[in-house]
């Protein structure tokens, strides 16, 4: 999904900086995979991808600013964390598109 700055505090930048800084500019391990510590910019010791460290919400909230509900995570463990919501926002966008068929031109 695109970002969209407007759903983030104003000082995200700030407060993603900080995060990044704590995690030592590596993956801070998710529930998934807690041992995970993939270092940004370099091979994930997994998958082999290019790390590129992003900053997840626990509470799944853009406007988060509690420090301790974010977490430094690569793209594996934050795609991980968040498969089920992905899931679920995946089959109402399906249950929209069939219930009303002008909605497919609106995503092709």
């Amino acid at each position: 999904m695109p970002w969209n700055s407007k759903l983030y505090p104003a000082d995200w930048q700030q407060i993603r900086l900080r995060i990044l800084k704590r995690a030592g500019n590596c993956c801070e391990g998710s529930p998934g995979y807690p041992r995970c510590r993939a270092e940004n910019g370099k091979p994930h010791p997994v998958t082999g991808s290019t790390v590129v460290l992003t900053i997840a919400h626990l509470d799944h909230k853009p406007v988060t600013r509690d420090e301790s509900l974010l977490r430094a995570w690569c793209q594996r463990c934050h795609l991980t964390y968040d498969g089920k919501l992905h899931s679920r926002h995946a089959a109402q966008t399906r249950w929209r598109k069939k219930s009303d068929p002008k909605q497919e031109d609106l995503f092709s």
